[in-house]
Parts: C-alpha cells; structure tokens; sequence
C-alpha cells in the first residue's frame, strides 16, 4: 500500500524541518523509514532507546548525515528548544523529520519556539484511495477494519480483536493517564466506552457528565483529551452564514472505525467522517487551503452529516445512507435556501444520478475521487 504524501513530505523536507503527527500505530516510523531510503546517508533515533538518546543529547551523529529522524522526541525535556537550536545551526544538507504522538500536534500550538522552521502533515488510516490503487480491499472490509496497517492486513478475526482490545488498553493505560496529569482510570474507561455507541450523535456534556457521575467540565476536559490524543475527534455546527443553527452539541467519531458499536449506517458514517477529515487536513497540510469539516443543523433539527467549509464559506455538504436512495429532505433545503453543493452518499447503489440539484454517489466513487 502507498502513502499519498510521501511525496509531499520529501517536497517539504527539502525546505524546513518536518513533523509527523497522528494515531498511535497509525504508520508514522514505517512511513519515516521509506522516506530514509531515498537518502545516503539517514539516521533513526528514538528517544525510546537509551543509546540513541545518549546520540540526540550530543548531537553525534556522523558529519555525513543528510537526515535525521526522530521518534518519541516529545518526551525529551524542552524538545522544542532542542530541535530550534539544532534547525539554526544545522549545515545545509541536513534534513530533520520528527515524528511521534499527537503530543506533538498540541505542543508545537503552544508557544512559537519553532515558528518558520517547520511544516506540519497529518498523517491519519489508510484511505479507500490508498488501498484500492494494488490491493484492491472492498469497502465494506475497510469499513469493518478500520485503517489502522495491522487490523487491515490481519489474517483472521481473532487477531484483530487481541489488537483493538491491547491498543485500547494502552491508548488508556499509558497515553491518557499521562496525559495532563489524569488518574481517574474508571471514569475515563467508562466514558470512552460510552462514547463508541453514541458515534455520529450530538454529544451533551451534561448527559455524559450524569452518566459518569462527572462534572461537565471534567467530562469536556476528558473529551479534549481523547482528542489531543488522536482516540477521537469533534465535528462542530457551522454556523457563520446560517440562520437558527446550534453552535453546541458537537458530533464525535473514532479514528479507528472498528471501535464503534452501533449499525452498519452508524460504521459508514463514521468511516466516511474519518476520510473527510484526512481529506481536509491533506489540503491544509500540502496545499495550505483554509479547509474544514463542520455538520449542518438547525433549531428544528434539520441537519446534514457532513459539510465542508473553505474559507468560512460551505461548499459541499455531504449525507451518509446506507441504502436509501430517496434523497434527504434536509438536502435539498440547505441547497435551496443557502445554494451549497449537496451529495447524498450511498454505500449499496447501482446507479448515480442527479436529482433536483442533488447527486446521489455510490460511495467507492465518492471516496476514490477526495484528495487522499
């Protein structure tokens, strides 16, 4: 399988230092090391390993170095101010790639240490894209997998659930009880579990506070990291331009589509929140487009999953059926009333079409054609 933006990264590369963010176990080393092939002379450092760190500390790799890759970095004191005094006194020829856990999104936004000297790419699962160019993997597999390198290339189902159960464990055990400091294992074990059968709705804070025996806040601060680490991310009501429309209640999905409980129109969705998103961050990353993803709705509840914002202007909305054809009628008020470009996404149809300004996409041919 081909990650899209490996060439994009080496573009960078070429330019500023480079940093890597995502999932754990999303790919981020793998995708590192192929990049290392096209030089003479690379270096792995993992900061992980104590001969390693003894190298980043002092610096000593060889003078013939052209790049240096560093993994774990952020769990380096002060690694920001080390990587802006090595990017300031580097020789020229010296390319840096830093890569880790979505700790790294949230540190380089605090403070502006590494301003200028660096370009950021996201790298999220595998896409649809990604994946059918050689192996050719039905959407309905992807969908039942999730993206995620080892699920999807397992050779039987039991190997996927001793994955999903130990990654789990670990995003818990390890990265979010780190995390700010956090120690409510229980609490935090049961929202997340909560979280996966309310894929796709608007989450109330002080619904999910009630049911962990929780402040609000403390809920919302247990949201926030789950999405710092990269376990789940919000889509939020755009609500600029439109009139009557709720700017609470966010929706929330899963990176990994394989860890939400609910239907198969409940895994779609949030099979096709996650590619929107990739697609979104992909533009932003490697073409610099102010692009987002929002939902639309209303006070009377009249709501589309998904709409992309360039801009702070809609320019597509996007509704996710399982194998209704009819068209949404939220579709056609948002188009008529706000002349936003609608798509009714369909995982089990024969035929497209365009009906009253609406097209009706099968969903491989929708997902194939988004940028990554």
């Amino acid at each position: 399988m081909i990650r899209k933006q490996k060439n994009n990264i080496s573009r960078d590369l070429a330019k500023k230092m480079v940093l890597i963010v995502g999932p754990r176990q999303v790919g981020k080393t793998w995708l590192a090391k192929e990049i290392m092939q096209d030089y003479n002379n690379p270096v792995y450092l993992n900061f992980d390993h104590l001969e390693d760190r003894k190298i980043i500390k002092e610096e000593s790799w060889l003078p013939a170095t052209d790049i240096v890759v560093f993994d774990e970095l952020h769990k380096m004191k002060e690694w920001k101010t080390y990587l802006k005094g090595l990017y300031d006194t580097k020789p020229d020829h010296l390319h840096i790639l830093v890569t880790g856990s979505a700790r790294l999104d949230t540190f380089s936004q605090a403070g502006d240490s590494l301003a200028g000297r660096y370009f950021l790419h996201h790298l999220f699962p595998f896409s649809y894209k990604e994946t059918s160019i050689d192996k050719q993997f039905p959407l309905d597999f992807l969908i039942s997998r999730g993206g995620f390198p080892e699920p999807l290339l397992a050779e039987n189902e039991e190997d996927i659930q001793r994955w999903r159960s130990l990654y789990a464990d670990s995003l818990i055990r390890e990265d979010i009880l780190n995390f700010e400091n956090i120690q409510d294992l229980r609490s935090i074990q049961l929202l997340f579990q909560l979280l996966r059968s309310r894929v796709g709705s608007p989450i109330s804070y002080k619904s999910l506070s009630e049911d962990i025996d929780k402040s609000p806040n403390t809920v919302k601060k247990f949201i926030q990291t789950l999405e710092a680490l990269y376990i789940v991310f919000r889509v939020t009501p755009f609500s600029r331009d439109i009139a009557r429309s709720l700017k609470k209640e966010p929706k929330l999905y899963f990176f990994d589509t394989g860890m939400v409980n609910g239907d198969e129109g409940i895994k779609f969705e949030n099979y096709m929140a996650v590619s929107l998103l990739k697609h979104v961050n992909f533009l932003h990353d490697s073409k610099g487009k102010d692009t987002r993803l929002h939902y639309l709705r209303t006070k009377e509840k009249r709501e589309v999953d998904f709409c992309l914002v360039e801009n702070e202007k809609p320019v597509m909305m996007v509704e996710t059926k399982f194998s209704d054809t009819v068209v949404s009628p939220h579709l056609y008020y948002f188009n008529k009333r706000y002349s936003i470009t609608g798509m009714q996404v369909v995982l089990n149809i024969r035929k497209e079409k365009m009906k009253d300004n609406i097209a009706i996409r099968k969903a491989e041919n929708f997902l194939f054609e988004l940028d990554i």
